[in-house]
C-alpha cells in the first residue's frame, strides 16, 4: 500500500531513472522529558459534547506512547473513560481536582484550570 500512496509525492519531479526511490522525510517524535520539566494544565471542557462534561489534560510533550500510558493511569485511577490523542488526555466527567492531585503526586507540575 505503501508504494502506491501518490499523494505524499504530489509536486515531486518524475524521474527516468528506473533504480529512483522516493524517500519521504520522517517526522521524529519528540523525547518525553521528566514529568518535572512538564507544565500540565486541567480544564474542563462542554463544547460539541452534546452538554457532556470531559477533564481535558493539555500541556503533554512527547512521545504519543507515554501519552498513552499516563492516560491509561489517570482513566483507571478516576474510573472512568477517556482518550489520549495529539497531545490532550480526555478524561470522561468533571474531575479537575483528582486529576492536579494524581499529576502532582506522579512528580508532574500541573494547575487546575477553570
Amino acid at each position: 500500500m505503501a508504494d502506491n500512496d501518490w499523494k505524499k509525492r504530489l509536486g515531486v519531479v518524475y524521474s527516468t531513472n528506473p533504480d529512483f526511490k522516493y524517500e519521504e522525510e520522517t517526522e521524529e517524535e519528540p523525547q518525553t522529558p521528566e514529568p518535572g520539566a512538564q507544565k500540565l494544565t486541567v480544564t474542563i471542557d462542554r463544547r460539541n459534547r452534546g452538554g457532556k462534561q470531559v477533564t481535558l489534560v493539555s500541556g503533554f510533550i512527547g512521545s504519543e506512547d507515554d501519552l498513552a500510558e499516563l492516560g491509561r493511569t489517570l482513566k483507571m485511577k478516576c474510573g472512568v473513560g477517556g482518550s489520549a490523542k495529539n497531545g490532550e488526555i480526555t478524561i470522561q466527567g468533571d474531575f479537575r481536582d483528582k486529576v492536579t492531585e494524581l499529576l502532582i503526586g506522579m512528580g508532574y507540575k500541573a494547575k487546575r484550570g477553570n
